[in-house]
């Protein structure tokens, strides 16, 4: 009964949404009907569902070219709920069953904003979009899924993965540059960066240069440190007086220089962002190849520090991954092994061997002024971080 009080509730979801459309050809009967019979006919057997799937497929056909109706939406949503009823009688696939559902209802009811989306989007646009999804959905999943060279760190997947970001970054940037309003979208695609990687936004942002790319790349500096801060109170809370003030220094010297460099980034946002490939991939390739080379580079320096070196591995961590080394430094304190006082000097050093890495990558990509500016604001960090952890 849950199964099919389920079929009938997303039937009626879908139905809601034709009904309040003004739909003609179907609505908030036809659409849980329908899912009903193919819940009923998969519960049976795969051949009656199979027969119900073409009987229900001729009924929606009959009905489109007796309304001579021009769009096939509705009729291809009756199709799916067919589907998705038939889906939910296995038993397995409930949750797959109500995403689709609640996708098909949502793709429905925002019709006039997607359209909206699409106008706007250009040749060039497409282009790039159809190419994020040649790496990310076609390339990444067939790349084997291990590690070999050397100290066995290299995996193919994770490390494409890296070239997956930056161009994911790159044109998430873009869109946002052309869909939200100048002002915010700096501090979206900075907030996003640093969210998904601060290091992959500062690769694909210090090749742009400029004003724009340098409040991006610190605020996704300054979002990290949230993101840290979120983790310990998520994973060891009891440690969080010691930890979250300490982080608090170095987060308020990126905030400030991205405030700073924010007041004459506003007016150049949008010519800026026009003349940026948003799928460049060669600066992707580049930073996966230099990714590699930390990772090897980061394995030695474990190989040589040993184990019990938490510090010294939380600056070789630190350079690639410091979320790594924030969770698997609250582990070992929930299990005792290392105290509050070594927690926060560990967590507070890998931000910033990842903040200075991420400097050295400012230099190499956007040149000496560039990354001076941002060396400016690291400085500062530092200098904050150093009196922390004088106190």
């Amino acid at each position: 009964m849950d199964k099919f009080a389920i079929a009938l509730g997303l039937g009626l979801l879908v139905g809601l949404q034709r009904q309040h459309s003004d739909s003609t050809f179907a609505g908030l009967r036809t659409f849980p009907l329908i899912t009903i019979l193919g819940f009923l006919s998969a519960l049976f057997s795969p051949w009656l569902a199979a027969a119900g799937f073409i009987a229900a497929s001729l009924l929606i056909a009959i009905g489109h070219w007796v309304n001579a109706r021009n769009s096939l939406v509705t009729e291809a949503a009756l199709l799916a709920m067919y589907a998705i009823g038939a889906l939910l009688a296995d038993g397995e696939h409930t949750l797959i069953a109500v995403a689709a559902a609640t996708t098909i209802a949502v793709l429905l009811e925002f019709k006039v904003e997607l359209h909206g989306v699409v106008e706007k989007l250009g040749e060039r646009d497409i282009k790039a979009i159809l190419q994020f999804a040649l790496i990310s959905l076609v390339i990444l999943p067939v790349l084997p899924d291990r590690t070999f060279g050397p100290y066995d760190v290299l995996n193919p997947r994770q490390i494409w993965w890296m070239v997956v970001l930056i161009v994911g970054i790159n044109l998430a940037g873009y869109l946002a540059y052309r869909f939200v309003s100048p002002d915010k979208s700096l501090l979206v695609s900075g907030i996003l960066g640093g969210l998904i990687s601060s290091t992959a936004t500062t690769a694909s942002y210090s090749r742009k240069g400029g004003q724009a790319a340098l409040v991006v790349i610190l605020v996704a500096g300054a979002t990290v440190y949230l993101r840290l801060a979120t983790e310990v109170l998520t994973t060891a809370p009891q440690i969080a007086m010691q930890v979250l003030p300490r982080l608090a220094l170095p987060f308020l010297a990126l905030v400030s220089f991205a405030i700073w460099h924010y007041r004459t980034a506003r007016n150049s946002t949008s010519e800026e962002s026009a003349k940026t490939n948003p799928a460049e991939m060669r600066i992707a390739l580049v930073f996966a190849c230099g990714y590699a080379l930390v990772l090897v580079a980061n394995a030695a320096a474990k190989d040589l520090l040993g184990d019990s070196g938490v510090l010294g591995l939380s600056i070789a961590g630190g350079l690639t991954d410091v979320d790594a080394i924030t969770l698997s430094t609250t582990q070992m304190v929930n299990a005792g092994r290392v105290s509050a006082n070594i927690a926060w000097q560990s967590i507070l050093i890998a931000s910033l061997s990842n903040l200075i890495f991420k400097t050295g990558i400012a230099f190499v990509l956007g040149g000496r002024h560039f990354g001076t500016q941002i060396a400016a604001a690291t400085l500062s960090a530092l200098a904050l971080a150093a009196l922390a952890w004088k106190y």
